[in-house]
């Protein structure tokens, strides 16, 4: 008789303790409440992005009436909040749904392998605090680690970077010694984390400059809600917040469609505010005029316009031009002009990693992302028991999260009803049409097309990007389709002798 340690099997395992695996433990513990379940997580804390950066000022780019759950109100005074806020209110949710013990810390996920015969991944685990190896099985893998690495941010090859004699730092890896006070600093990036970083540091460093090659558009925000925070006062916590979040989710969509149906009029408009927010006479066009329309990229906002205040007072600057290469005091462009540092802050976007870099196989066969297409925008063809969660590009992130984890539970909940083991999506049409996942052309998203699933050209395989149709998709369709197949696996036990 020979005997073997079990492997452990939960239900469901839920990939990342960030503000994703956080709603997705939520939603199971209150939607299917027999259901065991842990969360992986690589890092050795809860919070995701909202721990791992910790450049100066870091902060959404989302109100947080829209960011945070449907399900537990913003009650801070802050709408575009800062990361310690959002942290806190995190790790509220965490302690006020009994999250905690769910949560594995120092869990790396390595591999998921299917196997049919017995309807459960069998998961390879890292302990990434002592290199030992284990294994775990479940029924259900939910990946809520996001799409980018947590590891390495993205820097572009530069020129004679080796020459330089001060400091390099990228936003995602930022020193907690690094003091930069009376420093010439210059900021490499336009998007959300170079106009954090510059008004953050302007008032303590010498002066700070951003380095862009394109600019991108600015928009400043106001970074409380008044109406949000009168009607906490008449109506409480509970009923202010969901009427907020209304008015919210349809402000941002009448944004996006205005940019998407009359771009002229709204570059126009956005020019317009940006001018008379810098000083007069001041090059708009040369710095904050991008040669593509409003939201084909992410607008960036700024709460309070700290960006142009800074460049008001003086304490900061945009150059608008291209890197030739790096010196010893530090970068000369393309035009000649050589701008001075003591500090270069490469914030020149993210690496973007699905499923945590896990490998992925199907009864032996190994899942090439590419080569799958996205069922409902969170599961892949072919992959039988596995869902993902991505969030909006053009919207806040959460609005996605909130609908897709409803789904997933609903989705559970069918299949125990009529005993099934194994949901499968399947596409009907092989020779369907398809196209990148990601329709979004900021770099970090284009850089890595060619490693993401696919979406098709038509429901359910086209990923929606529209928080309305969502609900109609996701929440109130119903859970079969002619496309997602149902099945029950009569598992043997195993007997060894």
């Amino acid at each position: 008789m020979t005997t073997s340690t079990p492997v452990e099997h939960l239900d469901v395992v839920i990939i990342g303790a960030g503000i994703s695996g956080i709603g997705a433990a939520r939603y199971l513990k209150t939607e299917n409440p027999g259901k065991t379940f842990a969360i992986l997580e690589a890092r050795g804390t809860s919070g995701g992005t909202w721990d791992l950066f910790r450049y100066p000022g870091i902060r959404s780019d989302s109100d947080l009436h829209t960011f945070g759950y449907e399900f537990k109100p913003w009650r801070d005074k802050q709408s575009i909040a800062d990361a310690p806020r959002i942290l806190s209110y995190l790790r509220e949710t965490i302690a006020e749904n009994g999250i905690e013990p769910s949560i594995r810390y120092h869990h790396k996920l390595l591999s998921a392998a299917w196997s049919s015969d017995e309807a459960r991944w069998l998961l390879e685990i890292e302990r990434t605090d002592t290199g030992e190896r284990t294994s775990l099985s479940a029924g259900w893998l939910f990946n809520a680690g996001g799409y980018y690495r947590y590891d390495e941010g993205f820097t572009p090859r530069f020129e004679g970077r080796d020459r330089f004699a001060g400091t390099i730092v990228h936003p995602q890896h930022w020193p907690e010694d690094l003091d930069y006070a009376g420093k010439r600093v210059v900021v490499i990036g336009s998007g959300a984390t170079a106009v954090t970083l510059i008004p953050a540091m302007a008032g303590t460093a010498a002066h700070v400059t951003m380095l862009q090659r394109t600019p991108t558009y600015v928009m400043p925000v106001p970074r409380e809600d008044k109406i949000a925070n009168g009607l906490r006062k008449i109506l409480g916590d509970e009923r202010a917040y969901a009427l907020t979040r209304r008015k919210n989710i349809r402000k941002g969509l009448a944004v996006w469609q205005f940019c998407q149906k009359f771009p002229k009029t709204a570059r126009g408009l956005i020019r317009y505010v940006n001018k008379k927010q810098l000083p007069k006479g001041y090059p708009v066009d040369e710095h904050f005029n991008p040669p593509y329309d409003p939201w084909d990229q992410r607008l960036c906002a700024v709460p309070g316009g700290d960006l142009f205040a800074a460049i008001r007072k003086g304490q900061a600057d945009v150059v608008t031009d291209k890197i030739k290469t790096f010196t010893e005091k530090g970068i000369l462009l393309e035009s000649g002009r050589e701008l001075e540092a003591d500090i270069v802050v490469t914030a020149t976007g993210l690496n973007l990693q699905v499923f945590g870099g896990a490998a992925l196989s199907v009864d032996g066969e190994p899942v090439i992302l590419p080569e799958t297409v996205a069922y409902k925008g969170m599961m892949l063809s072919g992959v039988p028991n596995a869902a993902f969660a991505i969030g909006y590009t053009n919207s806040s992130w959460t609005l996605k999260i909130g609908l897709l984890c409803e789904h997933f539970c609903r989705l559970l909940t069918h299949m125990d009803t009529h005993g099934y083991d194994v949901c499968r999506p399947v596409l009907a049409d092989p020779d369907m049409p398809t196209k990148p996942f990601l329709d979004f052309a900021a770099g970090y998203v284009q850089r890595a097309l060619d490693q993401l699933p696919r979406q098709g050209d038509r429901m359910p395989w086209l990923t929606s990007m529209s928080y309305h149709s969502d609900i109609k998709l996701l929440r109130a369709e119903d859970i079969t389709d002619p496309e997602l197949h149902f099945s029950r696996v009569k598992v043997r036990e195993a007997v060894s002798s």
